[in-house]
Protein backbone atom coordinates (compact mmCIF):
# COMPACT_ATOMS: atom_id res chain seq x y z
CA UNK A 1 0.00 0.00 0.00
CA UNK A 2 1.17 3.44 -0.29
CA UNK A 3 1.51 6.00 2.75
CA UNK A 4 1.52 9.19 3.26
CA UNK A 5 3.94 10.31 6.09
CA UNK A 6 4.93 13.60 7.81
CA UNK A 7 7.93 14.47 10.23
CA UNK A 8 9.87 16.59 12.38
CA UNK A 9 13.24 16.44 11.26
CA UNK A 10 15.26 16.36 14.80
CA UNK A 11 18.96 17.82 12.96
CA UNK A 12 17.38 20.96 11.70
CA UNK A 13 14.45 20.83 14.27
CA UNK A 14 12.14 21.62 11.02
CA UNK A 15 9.02 20.54 9.66
CA UNK A 16 9.15 18.47 6.28
CA UNK A 17 6.80 16.21 4.12
CA UNK A 18 7.95 13.30 2.13
CA UNK A 19 5.96 10.83 0.07
CA UNK A 20 6.74 7.10 0.49
CA UNK A 21 5.29 3.72 -0.73
CA UNK A 22 5.51 -0.05 -1.48
CA UNK A 23 3.47 -2.21 -3.15
CA UNK A 24 2.99 -5.99 -2.54
CA UNK A 25 0.90 -9.12 -4.04
CA UNK A 26 -0.69 -11.68 -2.09
CA UNK A 27 -3.12 -13.58 -2.21
CA UNK A 28 -6.89 -12.41 -1.60
CA UNK A 29 -7.69 -12.02 2.11
CA UNK A 30 -10.38 -10.74 3.49
CA UNK A 31 -10.61 -6.84 4.27
CA UNK A 32 -11.82 -5.14 7.14
CA UNK A 33 -14.67 -2.85 6.90
CA UNK A 34 -12.97 0.16 6.94
CA UNK A 35 -11.23 1.07 3.71
CA UNK A 36 -9.89 4.10 1.77
CA UNK A 37 -12.53 5.46 -0.87
CA UNK A 38 -10.81 7.98 -2.39
CA UNK A 39 -8.60 7.16 -5.67
CA UNK A 40 -5.13 7.45 -5.99
CA UNK A 41 -5.32 11.05 -8.11
CA UNK A 42 -7.21 12.46 -4.96
CA UNK A 43 -4.89 11.43 -2.78
CA UNK A 44 -1.93 12.65 -4.13
CA UNK A 45 -3.72 16.16 -4.52
CA UNK A 46 -4.43 16.16 -0.61
CA UNK A 47 -0.75 14.83 0.07
CA UNK A 48 0.28 17.73 -2.55
CA UNK A 49 -1.95 19.86 -0.38
CA UNK A 50 -0.60 19.17 2.82
CA UNK A 51 2.84 19.99 1.72
CA UNK A 52 2.32 23.22 0.68
CA UNK A 53 0.36 24.05 3.94
CA UNK A 54 3.19 22.71 5.98
CA UNK A 55 5.37 24.65 4.63
CA UNK A 56 3.38 28.06 5.77
CA UNK A 57 2.87 26.51 9.05
CA UNK A 58 6.84 26.24 9.35
CA UNK A 59 7.30 29.48 9.28
CA UNK A 60 5.68 30.23 12.50
CA UNK A 61 6.25 26.36 14.10
CA UNK A 62 9.84 24.82 13.20
CA UNK A 63 9.19 21.79 15.10
CA UNK A 64 6.37 19.84 17.04
CA UNK A 65 8.65 18.81 20.02
CA UNK A 66 7.97 22.95 20.62
CA UNK A 67 5.90 23.24 23.39
CA UNK A 68 2.63 25.91 23.57
CA UNK A 69 3.03 28.51 26.38
CA UNK A 70 0.44 31.54 26.81
CA UNK A 71 1.62 35.02 25.31
CA UNK A 72 2.24 37.45 27.91
CA UNK A 73 -0.82 40.21 27.90
CA UNK A 74 0.13 44.01 28.28
CA UNK A 75 -3.77 43.79 30.23
CA UNK A 76 -6.18 41.53 30.58
CA UNK A 77 -8.51 41.31 27.38
CA UNK A 78 -11.66 38.96 25.95
CA UNK A 79 -10.95 36.31 23.90
CA UNK A 80 -13.87 34.00 22.06
CA UNK A 81 -12.60 30.97 20.54
CA UNK A 82 -14.02 28.52 17.92
CA UNK A 83 -14.67 24.88 19.18
CA UNK A 84 -11.36 23.69 17.81
CA UNK A 85 -9.12 26.33 19.18
CA UNK A 86 -10.60 25.48 22.70
CA UNK A 87 -10.00 21.92 22.37
CA UNK A 88 -6.38 22.87 22.04
CA UNK A 89 -6.02 25.67 24.29
CA UNK A 90 -7.76 23.61 26.82
CA UNK A 91 -4.80 21.28 26.93
CA UNK A 92 -1.97 23.61 26.72
CA UNK A 93 -0.12 23.45 29.72
CA UNK A 94 3.22 24.93 28.78
CA UNK A 95 4.88 21.59 30.01
CA UNK A 96 3.30 19.40 27.04
CA UNK A 97 5.45 19.70 23.26
CA UNK A 98 2.65 20.03 20.06
CA UNK A 99 3.13 16.40 19.74
CA UNK A 100 2.08 15.41 23.60
CA UNK A 101 -0.74 17.50 22.84
CA UNK A 102 -2.16 15.76 19.53
CA UNK A 103 -1.32 12.55 21.24
CA UNK A 104 -3.89 13.59 24.15
CA UNK A 105 -6.63 14.23 22.01
CA UNK A 106 -6.53 11.73 19.49
CA UNK A 107 -5.56 14.00 16.50
CA UNK A 108 -2.69 14.33 13.51
CA UNK A 109 -0.02 17.09 14.48
CA UNK A 110 -0.94 18.49 11.14
CA UNK A 111 -4.51 19.47 12.51
CA UNK A 112 -3.26 21.06 15.70
CA UNK A 113 -0.66 22.72 14.29
CA UNK A 114 -3.33 24.62 11.93
CA UNK A 115 -4.87 25.82 14.96
CA UNK A 116 -1.92 26.96 16.96
CA UNK A 117 -0.58 28.82 13.50
CA UNK A 118 -4.14 30.96 13.79
CA UNK A 119 -3.76 31.38 17.96
CA UNK A 120 0.15 32.37 17.63
CA UNK A 121 -0.72 35.20 15.23
CA UNK A 122 -3.58 36.38 17.10
CA UNK A 123 -1.02 36.39 19.99
CA UNK A 124 -2.88 33.97 22.32
CA UNK A 125 0.09 31.37 22.51
CA UNK A 126 3.76 31.62 22.08
CA UNK A 127 6.22 29.09 21.85
CA UNK A 128 8.92 27.38 23.55
CA UNK A 129 11.88 24.51 23.42
CA UNK A 130 10.96 21.67 25.30
CA UNK A 131 13.24 21.70 28.24
CA UNK A 132 13.58 17.93 28.88
CA UNK A 133 16.97 17.58 27.73
CA UNK A 134 17.94 19.68 30.87
CA UNK A 135 20.25 17.47 32.99
CA UNK A 136 17.44 17.36 36.52
CA UNK A 137 19.61 14.23 38.12
CA UNK A 138 22.48 16.66 37.97
CA UNK A 139 20.90 19.39 39.00
CA UNK A 140 19.30 17.73 42.51
CA UNK A 141 23.01 16.92 42.97
CA UNK A 142 24.37 19.81 43.53
CA UNK A 143 24.74 21.91 46.69
CA UNK A 144 22.71 25.06 47.26
CA UNK A 145 26.00 27.55 46.49
CA UNK A 146 26.47 25.54 43.07
CA UNK A 147 22.54 26.24 42.79
CA UNK A 148 23.22 29.93 43.17
CA UNK A 149 25.65 29.99 41.00
CA UNK A 150 24.78 28.66 38.05
CA UNK A 151 21.07 30.23 38.94
CA UNK A 152 23.17 34.07 38.38
CA UNK A 153 24.80 33.08 35.09
CA UNK A 154 21.55 31.85 33.74
CA UNK A 155 20.46 35.06 34.61
CA UNK A 156 22.73 37.12 33.46
CA UNK A 157 22.94 34.92 30.08
CA UNK A 158 19.38 36.23 29.99
CA UNK A 159 19.67 39.87 30.54
CA UNK A 160 22.65 39.56 27.74
CA UNK A 161 19.77 38.31 24.97
CA UNK A 162 17.59 40.96 26.23
CA UNK A 163 19.47 44.13 26.82
CA UNK A 164 17.70 46.81 25.36
CA UNK A 165 14.46 45.32 25.16
CA UNK A 166 11.36 47.00 26.59
CA UNK A 167 10.33 44.16 28.69
CA UNK A 168 13.83 43.14 30.26
CA UNK A 169 12.77 44.28 33.41
CA UNK A 170 10.58 41.35 33.68
CA UNK A 171 13.70 38.98 34.24
CA UNK A 172 13.99 40.24 37.97
CA UNK A 173 10.52 38.60 38.96
CA UNK A 174 11.16 35.83 37.41
CA UNK A 175 14.92 35.71 39.31
CA UNK A 176 13.11 37.31 42.58
CA UNK A 177 11.00 33.89 42.34
CA UNK A 178 13.51 31.54 41.07
CA UNK A 179 15.86 32.22 44.35
CA UNK A 180 12.43 32.11 46.93
CA UNK A 181 12.01 28.50 45.04
CA UNK A 182 15.82 27.73 46.51
CA UNK A 183 15.59 29.15 49.65
CA UNK A 184 12.69 26.98 50.59
CA UNK A 185 14.97 23.55 49.70
CA UNK A 186 13.59 23.66 46.29
CA UNK A 187 16.82 24.83 44.29
CA UNK A 188 16.81 22.40 41.31
CA UNK A 189 12.85 23.39 40.88
CA UNK A 190 13.92 27.11 41.27
CA UNK A 191 17.08 26.49 38.59
CA UNK A 192 14.09 24.91 35.78
CA UNK A 193 11.71 27.56 36.18
CA UNK A 194 14.23 30.15 35.66
CA UNK A 195 14.75 28.64 32.63
CA UNK A 196 11.66 27.98 31.64
CA UNK A 197 10.19 31.46 32.43
CA UNK A 198 13.41 33.34 30.61
CA UNK A 199 12.77 31.18 27.77
CA UNK A 200 9.20 31.97 27.38
CA UNK A 201 9.61 35.56 27.67
CA UNK A 202 12.79 35.52 25.39
CA UNK A 203 10.47 33.80 22.72
CA UNK A 204 7.79 36.38 22.72
CA UNK A 205 10.04 38.99 22.44
CA UNK A 206 13.34 38.28 20.17
CA UNK A 207 11.65 34.81 18.44
CA UNK A 208 12.03 31.16 19.19
CA UNK A 209 15.27 31.61 17.43
CA UNK A 210 17.17 33.54 20.46
CA UNK A 211 14.99 31.23 22.69
CA UNK A 212 16.75 28.25 21.56
CA UNK A 213 20.09 29.57 21.71
CA UNK A 214 19.37 30.38 25.68
CA UNK A 215 18.38 27.43 26.02
CA UNK A 216 21.22 25.57 24.64
CA UNK A 217 23.57 28.13 26.06
CA UNK A 218 21.66 27.16 29.27
CA UNK A 219 22.48 23.59 29.00
CA UNK A 220 26.03 24.38 28.70
CA UNK A 221 26.59 26.19 31.81
CA UNK A 222 24.19 23.30 33.49
CA UNK A 223 26.25 20.47 32.36
CA UNK A 224 29.54 22.57 32.83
Amino acid sequence: MGTWTMRADPARNRLYGTLEGYFTAEDMKKCADDTIEKSNTNLLMEAARQIDEWKILSKKIESTRMVPVFAPQERPTSVSFTPSEWAVVSKVDERRSIEEIAAGMGHGAFEVCKVIYGLLGSGVLALREDLKRLPIDRLQRMSADELERLADQIHRLAQQLMAGQERSSQLEGSARLARAEMDSGRGSDGILDLVRAHEKLISVTLGPNQAKNFVDRAVQILQS
